[in-house]
C-alpha cells in the first residue's frame, strides 16, 4: 500500500512540475495551466503528509 501511494504521490508531484513548466507554451491559458500545475503539485504533497499519516495510525 505504501509503495503504491508513494509512486502515485511522486507521479502527481513530478506531473505538476511538468504542467507548470509547460504553462508558458499554452497561449491564452497560461494562468489556468500554471494554477492546475500548482494544484497538482500540492495534491502530490497532500497525499503522503495528510492521508498516509492517518492510515498508519
Amino acid at each position: 500500500m505504501h509503495i503504491i501511494a508513494f509512486i502515485f504521490s511522486l507521479a502527481l508531484f513530478i506531473g505538476g512540475l511538468f504542467i507548470m513548466g509547460n504553462a508558458f507554451y499554452a497561449s491564452g491559458f497560461e494562468g489556468l495551466v500554471f494554477t492546475a500545475g500548482i494544484l497538482t503539485t500540492a495534491l502530490g504533497l497532500f497525499v503522503p503528509v495528510h492521508i498516509l499519516k492517518r492510515i498508519d495510525n
